[in-house]
Parts: C-alpha cells; structure tokens; sequence
C-alpha cells in the first residue's frame, strides 16, 4: 500500500486576527499549496473567512501572504507550493490617513 506524505505548513497569524484563531499566533495546516492553507485555516477558523476573502470568494486586496520571505503576489500567487516546514504570513496592508 503506497504512503502518502503529508505537508504540513505553519500559518502566522498577524495581532488583529488573532482573536479569529482562539489567540493563536501559528497554526499548522497540512496543505500542498497557498490556498489550500488558507481555505484549511478558513475551515477550521470560520470568522477569518471576512478578513482574507471579498464578496467574490477571492483574496482580499489588501491581504498579502508570503512563504517565507518570499510575496507570492510575485510568483504564482495563491497557487504557489507548498513544502512541508514552509511559513506562511498572513500580512495586512495597513492605510493611514
């Protein structure tokens, strides 16, 4: 019987969504790629659903993710793979005015 190996990612949850994940500042998913470890979180943590995505089911704007130290919005997006060890931030743009 062939084995699967799991991947599992650590999400960092950035202050002001913390109290979405019970106060937890990581939490490990296993997921092979960018959206499959948000819509994992998203499944387990329901009220971070309105912070990351829009009325259309995508990415909010102004959420921005990285793997490492790497944006993905300049690779392949939320499509960019996922390794396990891999840290996924979660970073919100902050507007001031």
């Amino acid at each position: 019987m062939p084995t699967t190996e799991t991947t599992t990612v650590t999400v960092r949850i950035p202050t002001p969504l913390r109290s979405a994940t019970d106060g937890q500042s990581t939490v490990d998913v296993e997921a092979d790629t960018v959206d499959t470890a948000l819509r994992t979180l998203v499944d387990r943590y329901p009220d971070l659903a309105d912070n990351l995505y829009n009325e259309n089911d995508e990415l909010r704007q102004f959420v921005n993710i990285y793997v490492g130290d790497e944006d993905v919005r300049f690779g392949d997006g939320v499509h960019t793979a996922l390794e396990s060890g891999d840290e996924v931030s979660i970073v919100p743009s902050i507007a001031g005015g």
